[in-house]
């Protein structure tokens, strides 16, 4: 039989081989399109989530329960947590690309933005006013906070407690410049306030607890009526901007938590007290200070920042003026 092209079977076979290349030709696209759309998921899908955290809190809760473990387990994703004393180096971490993300007070964001980090708000909880005080030693003769012109105050440099003590100053018609501030993180400040170097010490909970209870610390005056006292829920903007699904993860997480906080307010006690090697007592204090019910951060907070922002530079405890909604997340409050 010959081989006729003009023939039925000879256009049949034409036929047949130009299908079977136009065939090859769609499956290699097709495979090149699934290696790039394997390779788009990877890159955004991060191998871990490290979190910073501090001695106390929803986000120890968190760390002991292991559920953000399990859900990001199905992704791949492995979660490192590391502990910091206070809020000023928890940010300076998220800044130098060692954590990702971090709960700190009012404070810290400010002064970390002031210093150039790039850091986002992803969250906060409700106000907390009653959690942090400017206290004196149980035989102090101070009996109010305008006594304090002229004496020595601890405090840690760029805390939540910072803020304090400047709107507990300004309220008693006191200037910054009044005081001779001493500025020591809490561990520091606490020996300084139980061998009376310091007259005056402005800090949070569970420390401000613990100093009541141990010490008989007496307090000059709380939050209430001069600070609302945010905790905030941060990230390093690169991190929550290419993974935004993973950050609203650990958002429902924190939040699951908060509700059972919130109803179960003891049992927050109990649970944090062996975790943070503190007394149930003293935990139960603070516990009850505690605030629960982790937000987006609105456009409100914000505006409260900033002013925040605005007095340290009036003070020069920051070294440029900010604007804090810069460091609002484009992510927040979307699913």
């Amino acid at each position: 039989m010959t081989n006729d092209t003009t023939s039925p079977l000879g256009r049949l076979q034409r036929g047949l081989k130009s299908l079977a290349s136009v065939l090859a030709v769609s499956v290699a696209a097709s495979a090149t399109l699934l290696s790039q759309a394997g390779a788009q998921t990877a890159s955004n899908t991060p191998k871990e989530l490290r979190i910073g955290f501090q001695k106390y809190g929803t986000l120890v809760i968190l760390k002991a329960r292991g559920t953000l473990e399990k859900r990001l387990a199905d992704k791949g994703i492995t979660v490192k947590w590391t502990e910091f004393p206070f809020g000023p180096p928890l940010l300076e971490a998220i800044n130098l690309g060692s954590i990702d993300v971090g709960t700190v007070g009012e404070s810290p964001p400010i002064f970390a933005q002031a210093a150039g980090a790039d850091l986002v708000y992803i969250g906060n909880e409700p106000p907390a006013p009653s959690a942090e005080a400017l206290i004196v030693p149980k035989g102090s003769p101070l009996k109010s906070v305008a006594e304090l012109k002229g004496k020595r105050v601890a405090v840690a440099k760029g805390a939540n407690a910072n803020y304090l003590l400047v709107k507990v100053l300004e309220n008693a018609g006191l200037k910054y410049a009044d005081i001779e501030v001493a500025y020591l993180a809490p561990a520091d400040a606490r020996a300084a306030f139980e061998s009376g170097k310091i007259d005056a010490w402005s800090i949070w909970d569970p420390f401000l607890a613990a100093a009541e209870n141990q010490l008989n610390a007496r307090v000059l005056a709380d939050g209430k009526g001069a600070v609302a006292n945010h905790q905030f829920y941060l990230s390093a903007r690169p991190y929550a901007e290419k993974y935004p699904e993973v950050i609203h993860v650990l958002l429902d997480e924190i939040n699951k938590v908060d509700q059972w906080g919130k109803q179960n307010p003891k049992e927050v006690a109990k649970f944090i007290a062996p975790l943070i090697g503190i007394d149930l007592p003293i935990v139960e204090v603070a516990a009850s200070r505690l605030t629960y019910g982790i937000k987006p951060v609105t456009a409100d907070v914000l505006a409260a920042q900033q002013k925040i922002a605005d007095k340290f530079f009036e003070l020069k405890l920051v070294p440029k003026q900010i604007r804090v909604a810069d460091a609002a997340w484009k992510h927040a409050g979307k699913p």
